[in-house]
This record gives structure tokens, sequence and C-alpha cells, in this order.
């Protein structure tokens, strides 16, 4: 048998992956269309059954499409903040927006260097000034400073994340949107109706949309086509 006719377990290795990629968005957009009617129906089981299946399956999907370890990284500390964030406390709640922060942490690193738009920087600037003036008065006492820090990381990895395309900075903004729609609840400000369906809605949209972002333009969201993302060199 000559050598060519052997196997190579390298090139193995990536189509087993590869075949997981459909299977993988499918039951992402499974979980989430099931959280999204849940909350909608006003059905809890639904919600704390689908919720925390989100972010795993989405990582999953990004490591079947071989994406960055710092998006993989990204969407499990959203996981590890969905988690907290079921558990109805002040303490898990800050857990929870811990958990967030180390995601936006790692999304940063991943957006690199690359300049950002000076004029979007500019009123991701004035929203964020002017949103937590006015949020400010109704918040607990003891929130203020923990989310107001949470809210610079948050703006900051919003606007850098247009640095990766039109769909990140599309994922970016509603990323802020969500956690936007969060605060005002928590400072008792008027709700939409289903509020919690909103902030999932925005929110499951973000994390996607930065995942697709964040892997190779030009490939099927459910496909498994070339272009996988590369890893950009950590010399540059």
């Amino acid at each position: 048998m000559s050598a060519d006719a052997v196997p190579n377990r390298a090139d193995a290795v990536p189509d087993r992956r590869e075949r997981l990629v459909r299977p993988l968005f499918i039951a992402f957009l499974v979980a989430s269309a099931v959280d999204l009617v849940g909350l909608l129906a006003d059905v809890p089981a639904a919600h704390l059954v689908a919720k925390p299946l989100l972010m795993p399956l989405l990582a999953g999907y990004a490591a079947a499409r071989r994406g960055p370890r710092l998006l993989i990284a990204a969407l499990l500390f959203g996981w590890g903040g969905d988690a907290f964030l079921l558990a109805d406390a002040d303490a898990a709640f800050l857990v929870g927006m811990g958990s967030f922060a180390v995601g936006h942490v790692c999304y940063l690193w991943l957006f690199g260097r690359a300049r950002g738009s000076l004029p979007t920087g500019i009123v991701y600037a004035v929203v964020l000034v002017a949103f937590v003036a006015l949020l400010w008065p109704g918040l607990p006492a003891e929130m203020r400073i923990p989310m107001t820090g949470y809210s610079l990381l948050l703006t900051a990895m919003a606007y850098r994340a247009g640095t990766l395309g039109r769909y990140a900075a599309a994922g970016g903004a509603l990323f802020l949107l969500s956690d936007a729609l969060i605060a005002t609840g928590i400072a008792d400000w008027p709700q939409l109706p289903a509020p919690d369906f909103w902030v999932m809605l925005t929110y499951i949209a973000a994390q996607f949309l930065l995942t697709v972002g964040a892997l190779a333009p030009g490939t099927e969201w459910g496909g498994v086509t070339a272009g996988a993302y590369r890893e950009r060199s950590t010399s540059s």
C-alpha cells in the first residue's frame, strides 16, 4: 500500500468537526425559538431549560466552524452570565454581570488594535454618559458603581465590534440595547409588554451576529463550506 493511501488523521478531525456545524446551528435555532416562545407564552420552565443551552450551542457551532478561541471563550462566559442571572438574587446578578464583563474583555481582545470610526465612538460616548446620568437616580445605591463600570466596558465592546464588519457592529449595538433594557427594569422605568422577551431577543441576536462577524465572511451561516476564520498572528 502506498503512503498516499494511508488516511491522514489530521485531515479527518476537521471533517468530523464540520459534520457538527449544521446540527449545532439547528439546535441553537430551536433552543432560541423555545426560549422566546416560552417567554411570550409565560411558560417559565421553557426559559429555564432553553436559556442555559443557548451559548454552549453557539460556542459549539463556532468551534465546529473553527472560530477563534477568544470568541468561544466570550460565548462561554456569556453562558456563565446567563446561568447566574436565572437566580433572583442581587449577589447572583453581580456574579453574572462579572461573567459577562470577562466575556466583553475576550471580545475586545479578539477585535485587536484596529481603529474604529471616530464619529461612531463619539455617538457611543454620548449615549453612555446620557444613559447613565438618567439611570443613576433609579438604581439601588449598591448597584450604581458596578453597573456604571460594566456599562463602560460594554459600550467599549459595542464600539470596537465594528472593526470586524457590519454583522459584528450590529451585534455589539444589540448587546448594548439588551443590557439597557435590563438596566431600565432595575431602575423601575416603564417597560415594554413582555420585557424579558425583548431582552432575550436582542441578546440572542447580538451574540449570534458577533459570532457571524468573528467567523470568515462569505460562508453560509448553517453551512460547512470553506472560508474558516484564520487566527491573527500574535506577533503582529
